[in-house]
């Protein structure tokens, strides 16, 4: 692949000067600093492959915030219902004229095959890959972590729920330990994942809470459980052995807060006045992810020398 095409689909490609001067423009961007202008018409073509709500239309803001000429494909009324690869996706909206594409799909690591495809040159931006990684939500998390203790060394998590199928475990959870904060892992036994064990230690949720200043939910996904997952769970169940219910949330420190990538099942992950109250930064991570992403795709595209630098 042509070097000088920049893509950005694992923040741990970038090293932890590079992670901080991300997440200090995505801080930069939200206090109001000036965007820089872009050198010539700059065109995105946004590809998702699965459901998404809060992240396509955060990058859909901050495509128009930076002045990029966005094109939002249809992916139902498109060839892939033919039966067209993602590569030769790719290659159609490059030859018809994107410079980049912010893609989501369901196969983890899709973007692989494509970075060793020389025949791709415009950029890629990974908006989440199957049980993968998710960077522009790890950058979000950052955020919002960092505006409310200013540090993370020394900070300890808890990320708790549907861990072998959360992209989002994965993601945030080997930056947050590259970054010094002490990461622990809750939720039911059976969807625990070996791949977690170098980033932290897994514990019962009940001796955590007293801990941990940050605590993290994740969503059920009983789309990617098994048909016996599904047949087998209940809401009820989940959310009083393994939610964070008004009782656990008393045990929290008064500094903690609470976390969710969302979309959030109340009543089940978290009970729902706790999603509104007080300790929870949920919708402020929301907010965050239109700054969040501000900051990727100026650090492509000043990458590949399509926007003035600051």
């Amino acid at each position: 692949m042509n070097q000088n095409v920049h893509n950005l689909v694992d923040l741990e490609d970038l090293s932890k000067e590079e992670l901080k001067q991300l997440l200090d423009t995505a801080i930069a961007y939200q206090e109001g600093a000036a965007v820089p202008k872009l050198k010539r018409d700059v065109k995105v073509a946004n590809l998702f492959f699965e459901n998404s709500t809060r992240t396509v239309t955060s990058f859909q803001t901050a495509e128009h915030r930076l002045g990029l000429s966005r094109f939002d494909v249809n992916i139902n009324g498109s060839s892939v219902k033919k039966g067209e690869s993602l590569a030769d996706t790719v290659k159609t909206v490059q030859a018809i004229g994107m410079d980049l594409t912010v893609i989501r799909h369901s196969e983890t690591g899709w973007y692989k095959a494509l970075e060793g495809d020389s025949n791709i040159h415009l950029s890629l931006v990974n908006a989440g890959d199957g049980a993968g990684v998710h960077p522009s939500q790890t950058l979000l998390d950052l955020m919002t972590i960092q505006k409310e203790f200013g540090d993370f060394s020394g900070l300890k998590i808890a990320i708790v729920g549907d861990l072998s199928h959360s992209r989002v475990a994965k993601s945030d959870a080997k930056i947050f330990k590259e970054l010094g904060m002490q990461v622990y892992f809750a939720g039911p036994k059976e969807w625990w994942s070996e791949e977690l064990a170098e980033y932290g230690q897994f514990e019962e949720i009940d001796n955590l809470l007293d801990q941990v200043d940050v605590l993290m939910c994740l969503r059920v996904q009983l789309e990617r459980l098994e048909e016996s997952g599904r047949d087998n769970f209940t809401a009820d169940a989940y959310h009083e052995d393994y939610g964070l219910t008004k009782a656990r949330a008393k045990r929290m420190k008064d500094t903690a807060i609470i976390m969710h990538p969302a979309p959030v099942n109340r009543g089940v992950e978290i009970d729902s006045e706790l999603v509104d109250g007080a300790q929870s930064r949920i919708f402020n991570q929301m907010a965050n992810g239109v700054y969040a992403r501000m900051a990727i795709l100026t650090r492509v595209l000043q990458e590949q020398g399509l926007m003035e630098e600051k």
